[in-house]
């Protein structure tokens, strides 16, 4: 069969359009897995070494409860390092009742937190999901250990809306799940704990406000642990963080919470 010198110009200007489309896809592959194991990373994050600001030592990341019963439900705990505090508290307390996954992060609200919380999520489902983020979000310019771009306190005008997200985030992905907030607890001098920063903590306040405003708005039950610490700065280890004693209290306040909300069975 002949062609003509036009019908094979046509010929090849076709292949090289299918050529290039092909290479074209090729190349949005490895970006598409690229962002992915960026994210991922993201999640799991090293050692913070800073121990003022990764309570106990421990790595960011999410740790995961060993399942061996489909009908037992599942609760999830988000939270910086104060939750690393407290997660013993809770998966004791719901020992035989629910597993436990916890994810600390050293994220704020941010679109690369909701694509990690995106991903954290795909671990469920989970019928119950408590929030508790805050010390991360004020600080101006904190260079994050392993991480290049600076986390810069959230600007006041974006600080509803990217609560908002992350909010239909979890419910985009667990439309089932129920959902708990908890205020940030307060920040104190580093040299004196028994005493608020008066720059810092005023900054936590209004945070708080803000973010009980947008959970009021979309019903979100809130845990207000600042008004349940506020009273027991004696218990403060530093600027951040506590003793034992208030890890517990602090504990047994996030499990009573999770205990209302969760299912007997799935």
């Amino acid at each position: 069969m002949k062609h003509s010198p036009a019908s094979l110009t046509a010929l090849l200007m076709a292949t090289l359009v299918c050529l290039s489309s092909a290479r074209a896809q090729q190349a949005r592959k490895p970006a598409k897995a690229d962002e992915a194991q960026a994210i991922a990373a993201a999640i799991n994050a090293p050692v913070e070494k800073d121990p003022r600001v990764q309570s106990d030592g421990k790595a960011w990341g999410v740790n995961k409860a060993t399942l061996s019963d489909a009908t037992r439900p599942r609760v999830l705990l988000i939270g910086d390092s104060i939750l690393n505090g407290y997660a013993n508290t809770v998966i004791k307390r719901l020992s035989g009742k629910a597993y436990v996954d916890y994810w600390v992060t050293p994220a704020c609200q941010s679109e690369r937190f909701n694509q990690m919380l995106a991903m954290v999520l795909k671990n469920g489902p989970y019928d119950v999901i408590h929030i508790n983020l805050g010390l991360h979000g004020f600080q101006k310019d904190r260079v994050v250990k392993g991480q290049a771009e600076k986390q810069p306190r959230i600007p006041p005008d974006q600080f509803e809306p990217l609560t908002k997200a992350f909010v239909e985030v979890m419910r985009k992905e667990h439309p089932q799940g129920k959902l708990i907030w908890a205020s940030t607890t307060p920040i104190s001098l580093r040299d004196k704990p028994a005493e608020l920063d008066p720059q810092s903590n005023p900054i936590i306040v209004e945070h708080n406000r803000m973010a009980a405003k947008v959970m009021v708005a979309m019903q979100v039950p809130v845990n207000d642990l600042y008004s349940l610490m506020i009273n027991r700065l004696d218990l403060k280890q530093n600027d951040f963080h506590w003793k034992d004693a208030a890890k517990k209290i602090q504990g047994e306040a996030v499990a009573d919470c999770v205990l209302k909300l969760l299912p007997a069975t799935r």
